[in-house]
């Protein structure tokens, strides 16, 4: 196997935000809501709720670092018995890895209770019969344990990729211009299913914005006639398993991101929250883009816990 250094490649916010509204009409429509309401933290509305859904990236964590005080949130809701579920488009490790990873950042968050993006394309990947192998744009590391598909890595392939039958979009690390490229030139001249995993545009981290796989997906989309589908918020898959579990009930969906978390949360009947301290809106005033999106989640608060 090749070992190739991580490379994620970054953005600025309005780039992000100008390619959001770009793709609108590729998302779920916006549910009209009243005008959001203020809280300081997840305390003083959590009695409003019988559960709750997480984004992980700019709610529980940045990066590599746990949010303060996410842990003592998680905490209160377990001695509460109010269930809750990590809705994560991380994609490029697995559920089971996800799990040894809060469990190092402090967060008690079992492994039932994570539901990714990676396990929904997964499950999903049967329904395209015709395909009996992929190639993923995926880590060095990764061997396609959590899935009976026969799945090979883009990366290690020498030959051509038009003998590809399928793609899988897991991870934009170590993915470049010149990747996309070839990759764009292979699409048209044969065009094949390209499934992602992690429809988000970026993702923050302690170094910024990094470019996540929806960005270099919409660019496919834009430039060839591949059949893109995206497995993650927004879109229902993720909350679809964990609201049918639960079952009846008033529930909401926590994240940073008006085009992923909140408009994915309200397009299944959920209320909202967002989070402005550490995700995609830090340092950001957040009503101008509500304004210009058009989605207004039902609750607007810095961060879980109090800061």
């Amino acid at each position: 196997m090749t070992v190739m250094m991580m490379q994620l490649q970054t953005t600025t916010f309005d780039a992000a935000f100008e390619r959001y509204d770009a793709i609108r009409d590729r998302l779920p429509p916006v549910v009209v809501q009243q005008a959001p309401k203020q809280a300081t933290c997840l305390e003083e509305v959590v009695d409003h709720y019988d559960g709750f859904l997480f984004d992980s990236f700019g709610v529980l964590n940045v990066g590599n670092s746990a949010i303060e005080g996410a842990a003592g949130v998680l905490d209160d809701l377990r001695q509460r018995h109010i269930p809750f579920r990590v809705l994560t488009n991380a994609a490029s490790y697995t559920s089971s890895e996800a799990f040894h990873k809060y469990q190092h950042l402090g967060l008690d968050i079992r492994r039932d209770e994570i539901i990714s993006s990676r396990d929904t394309l997964f499950a999903n990947l049967s329904k395209h019969s015709q395909i009996s192998q992929w190639a993923a744009i995926a880590t060095p590391q990764d061997e396609f344990r959590d899935t009976q598909q026969d799945v090979n890595n883009l990366f290690e392939i020498s030959g051509s990729w038009d003998d590809v039958p399928g793609f899988l979009f897991l991870t934009a690390e170590n993915w470049t211009q010149a990747h996309q490229d070839r990759l764009i030139e292979s699409l048209l001249r044969h065009p094949r299913p390209v499934i992602v995993g992690n429809p988000d545009l970026v993702a923050p981290r302690e170094n910024g914005l990094t470019i996540e796989p929806g960005f270099w997906a919409h660019d496919l989309w834009d430039k060839t006639q591949a059949d893109v589908v995206f497995f993650g918020k927004p879109f229902h898959h993720a909350f679809d398993i964990a609201l049918n579990a639960w079952g009846a009930g008033h529930y909401a969906m926590v994240g940073d991101t008006l085009h992923t978390d909140i408009l994915g949360g309200q397009a299944v009947g959920l209320d909202t929250i967002c989070l402005t301290q550490y995700g995609l809106f830090r340092n950001k005033p957040l009503a101008p883009f509500i304004a210009r999106s058009g989605i207004m989640p039902t609750w607007i608060m810095p961060a879980l816990a109090k800061l």
